[in-house]
């Protein structure tokens, strides 16, 4: 069943990553700015994204920034003219001011973390009031996953076996993303439709994003002072976090 459904997807799996998705959002959604417009990218990969984005936004100028941890990655980002950091997401503070930044891109990278309290207090910190993240996850709830559930098979955006230590659906990331008044969502999107081809699976995404394979949402930074951080540190989960203060992660439950 499981080789039958990879057969099926072959073909469209260019589509999770929702490219024109995230340059569309950046586009009406990043804030104006005198400045170039700073962009950040969240384990850059290959710098489609930022050059993406760089290229919706135009004519204004962009400062391309990438976070990645993989060294042939990296040395091609720098080869075109991307400032590149060499950083663990998870393990210490991103290479950026506070408020220095107009876009945040993390696209297909947080299900591969655990430490998504600190990553999005990260964001929260280095984004200005009225920047913009944008995040594409695969999306927990797509049809084939239910599909895939109902038949007692394990869904593949969180298979056991495989990278992704998160699952998401549209609706719980917007529920973590806007608890504590931090980020407000302004636009939910889908990419991809399995097990459809490319010329179907468009817009059905469009059409029923809850069901797509990857969701995409363009968050406002809000007024709110403080860090997302404070999400954690005002509730008690039974897991290891990174709290931020320096004195270890938050207690587990014995």
């Amino acid at each position: 069943m499981r080789a039958l459904l990879t057969r099926m997807k072959s073909g469209t799996v260019e589509l999770n990553y929702g490219r024109r998705v995230i340059a569309g959002m950046a586009r009406r959604h990043a804030p104006p700015a005198t400045e170039p417009i700073r962009v950040l990218d969240l384990g850059l990969g290959t710098a489609a994204d930022l050059m993406n984005v760089r290229d919706a936004l135009a004519p204004t100028t962009c400062e391309l920034i990438g976070l990645e941890s993989h060294a042939p990655y990296i040395e091609a980002a720098r080869a075109k003219g991307i400032t590149v950091h060499e950083a663990d997401l998870e393990r210490g503070p991103f290479p950026l001011e506070d408020g220095s930044a107009h876009v945040v891109v993390a696209n297909q990278v947080l299900e591969h973390t655990k430490e998504i309290f600190w990553i999005a207090s990260e964001v929260s910190r280095v984004l200005k009031p009225g920047g913009v993240f944008i995040a594409g996850l695969p999306n927990l709830a797509s049809l084939h996953s239910r599909v895939m559930l109902a038949l007692g098979m394990q869904p593949s955006p969180i298979e056991v076996l495989g990278p992704h230590v998160r699952g998401f659906t549209r609706a719980g990331f917007r529920r973590f993303i806007e608890t504590g008044g931090f980020f407000e969502v302004l636009e939910t999107k889908g990419s991809n439709f399995y097990p459809f081809p490319k010329a179907i699976a468009a817009p059905l995404a469009a059409l029923f994003p809850s069901l797509a394979v990857s969701v995409f949402f363009a968050c406002r930074r809000t007024d709110n002072p403080g860090l997302f951080i404070e999400v954690l540190k005002a509730r008690f989960f039974e897991t290891a976090y990174r709290d931020g203060t320096g004195d270890g992660p938050c207690p587990i439950a014995r």
